[in-house]
């Protein structure tokens, strides 16, 4: 094992980062304003978000999402299957390509969606919708790289 890659105690807080880089914290919280001003959603934004963290494995922002969507009413059966969404029927049509819109972007962020997949996304999706909910998935995704990278803990989050 190597320096590396060896175990370490490194870690930052969420109010680490805020201090440290405050100007790039306000402009990843304003984006995120942004997209719940849009109109978008809450609750979609918010699977999506947990979706995603779960795909990068940021535990921290797993965490703080699924206690917002608690806390704004999505179904436990939703918070429950969305590992598994493709797989079950409690996500409506809007949902399910939003979920799909989430993974091929984090995933595949510029290669194209097929024909049929892209055609059930734009079928209940304004173009504006879709560039906001864009907007949200790069925003979490910046958010699990930088939580991820500074190791932020979850235990730490109900003290912060």
């Amino acid at each position: 094992m190597n320096a590396l890659s060896a175990p370490t105690d490194f870690a930052f807080s969420y109010i680490d980062f805020q201090r440290q880089a405050p100007a790039a914290h306000d402009a990843l919280i304003a984006m995120s304003k942004s997209v719940d001003a849009s109109g978008l959603e809450k609750s979609l934004t918010e699977l999506a978000k947990i979706r995603i963290s779960q795909m990068n494995g940021c535990g921290f922002c797993t965490e703080l999402h699924l206690r917002t969507a608690r806390q704004i009413g999505v179904s436990e059966d939703k918070l429950d299957l969305l590992a598994v969404w493709r797989d079950s029927a409690v996500y409506d049509e809007r949902e399910r390509a939003g979920l799909f819109w989430a993974e091929h972007v984090t995933l595949s962020p510029v290669a194209p969606v097929p024909e049929a997949e892209m055609g059930a996304i734009r079928a209940v999706f304004s173009d504006g919708e879709l560039v906001q909910l864009t907007i949200a998935i790069a925003n979490i995704n910046a958010w699990n790289r930088i939580a991820g990278a500074l190791h932020f803990s979850a235990a730490k989050l109900s003290r912060e």
